[in-house]
């Protein structure tokens, strides 16, 4: 059986039915299949030489292999959506999608099938030699929702790096990438009516090495921002892709840097916002914005900028952060309490519940969906908002048995900042040890959902944090090899945990590992970080023992 990840739903290949041979082949694209035709012309062409022309009409005489590409919509009723088939036989290979995602997803099932040269970006010497296994796939997805969440807010993705992971998601039939735009630390989007927001908001002085309890700094200033036609390009190539994009402006909290740009946004009554810059520091920052009218017109320009910049096809739901919002200048600030006095909600907490309701509203009327950190429901959520779990399982039980939708990315499971093994060499370890089984073993649904509120589950995201990950390859070695486990968690229909494979799993990584190898990841290899990888002296947060089931 090849070597495919995530591992499919049916797969058929006799050890004994011999190969496709492609050499020259055509490429004969029915209606509807231009995404996954341009991926094997552009990336497939680029490994092998191929120049995939089209069969001229009435000419196909078996002189030449043929690659079928065509729409099958009936494959939905059996398969589901994004499905496909892949039969191959000699000299001629069909690839059939219930629907262009499936499609693509069937070109890159016949990518890997080809073998990791087919990753590269070149043909290597000697050309030629491509062949197929005889043999047939019929896949689809368990979840809709397949998705990592990049922190470009503490440390800076620029735009050519967040293609590249786009790149790598669709390698993984995966579908969402998060992008987690505006902190404390950083403002990344470009808003044309507040210019100050990325002229200061985007730039800090320095950044703190390690945990925020490490001594060590790095002096040089760090930041950056997309353009508005960045933005257009990277949903662009995102829709190509079939990778939905989710941004995230987070309020009220996590909001420094907006702060530090416009300081009117901050509670001006009981703190100088005036003096604040960009944090550099990590962590749970007390300042906040400021519950009155004027902010929230201010970031319902900034939300009427960023649904222009991120379209409805591509980007049905938009984040809203709520998360961690300490409440500490509400108490103290005169203008929050007379506020709360007026709307007649339960304290500081009502009052960062009617924030969020507010936008949840607004974004509702406009046509998107809301969602927003677990600490959303405290408040009470509006009809269509929806619910990323991430501090355990609980918030997304309880939403889903609400009827809200929940995507599950608890920190105890899936959140790829943390450590990957125990001991002192692996760089700047925080959290619990997440390791590629541990991975591997996650199930987004926990057994104690009722039925009709796992319906509610629409998938899973592995989130990266970026306060320790100063550059591509540290963000690269905290997410690979884990998120191709994490990708046959939310693809595969797999066993409960505790019954799966991982022994089938870890030996079909070995062909994998020489993929990633091919695209120029810098992974953690199975024997731990190689010299370069490592962090000596910079100080993490280690948490000991097994994740709390929460």
């Amino acid at each position: 059986m090849p070597d495919l990840i995530p591992e499919p739903r049916h797969a058929r290949f006799e050890p004994d039915a011999g190969v496709c041979a492609l050499d020259d082949p055509l490429l004969a694209a029915g209606p509807g299949t231009g995404s996954a035709a341009r991926l094997l012309r552009r990336d497939l062409g680029a490994a092998t030489g191929w120049e995939l022309p089209a069969p001229a009409a009435g000419r196909e005489d078996g002189s030449r292999p043929v690659i079928r590409l065509a729409l099958r919509p009936e494959l939905a009723r059996s398969l589901g959506a994004e499905s496909y088939e892949l039969r191959v036989r000699p000299g001629d290979v069909t690839l059939e999608g219930a629907d262009p995602a499936g499609l693509f997803y069937a070109a890159q099932t016949m990518r890997q099938l080809l073998g990791a040269r087919a990753y590269r970006r070149a043909p290597l010497p000697p050309a030629g030699g491509w062949t197929l296994p005889v043999g047939e796939v019929r896949d689809g997805p368990r979840f809709g929702w397949r998705g990592m969440m990049l922190d470009v807010a503490r440390h800076f993705t620029p735009k050519d790096g967040v293609l590249r992971h786009i790149d790598l998601l669709a390698a993984h039939k995966l579908n969402v990438l998060h992008l987690h735009l505006t902190d404390d630390q950083g403002w990344r989007v470009e808003i044309e009516r507040y210019p100050r927001l990325t002229e200061v908001g985007a730039w800090r002085a320095r950044s703190r090495r390690g945990h925020r309890a490490s001594p060590l700094w790095n002096e040089a200033p760090h930041g950056g921002f997309y353009s508005r036609d960045d933005i257009r390009e990277i949903v662009a190539y995102a829709a190509e892709r079939h990778v939905r994009l989710v941004p995230e402006i987070d309020v009220p909290g996590h909001s420094q840097a907006a702060i530090a740009a416009h300081p009117e946004l901050g509670n001006t009554d009981v703190v100088d916002t005036a003096a604040l810059g960009v944090w550099e520091d990590w962590g749970i920052n007390e300042n906040v914005l400021a519950p009155t009218e004027a902010v929230l017109r201010f970031y319902e320009g900034v939300f009427e900028e960023l649904l222009e910049l991120f379209p409805v096809e591509v980007s049905p739901f938009v984040h809203v952060g709520g998360d961690e919002c300490p409440k500490t200048q509400w108490k103290r600030s005169a203008l929050a309490q007379a506020r709360i006095r007026e709307l007649g909600v339960d304290g500081e907490d009502g009052l960062q519940a009617w924030f969020i309701r507010h936008f949840d509203g607004w974004l509702a009327e406009r046509g998107r969906r809301p969602i927003g950190w677990d600490e959303i429901l405290e408040g009470g959520l509006a009809e269509g908002a929806a619910v990323s779990s991430w501090r355990g399982y609980a918030g997304g039980i309880a939403a889903a048995e609400a009827g809200h939708d929940v995507v599950m990315c608890p920190e105890q499971q899936v959140y790829l900042d943390h450590r990957q093994a125990a001991g002192g060499d692996e760089p700047v370890p925080i959290g619990y040890v997440r390791s590629l089984e541990d991975v591997y073993r996650f199930e987004p649904v926990p057994p104690k959902l009722s039925p009709r509120a796992a319906a509610h589950v629409l998938g899973a995201q592995a989130n990266m944090w970026t306060e320790v990950t100063e550059d591509r390859g540290r963000v690269d070695y905290q997410v690979y090899p884990r998120l191709a486990a994490f990708a046959e968690a939310v693809w595969s229909e797999l066993p409960e945990p505790a019954e799966r494979d991982y022994a089938d799993f870890e030996a079909r990584m070995e062909e994998h590992y020489r993929r990633l190898d091919a695209l120029g990841v810098d992974y953690r290899s199975p024997g731990g970080p190689l010299p370069w990888q490592r962090r000596p002296g910079v100080l993490g947060r280690p948490i000991e023992g097994a994740p709390p089931n929460v």
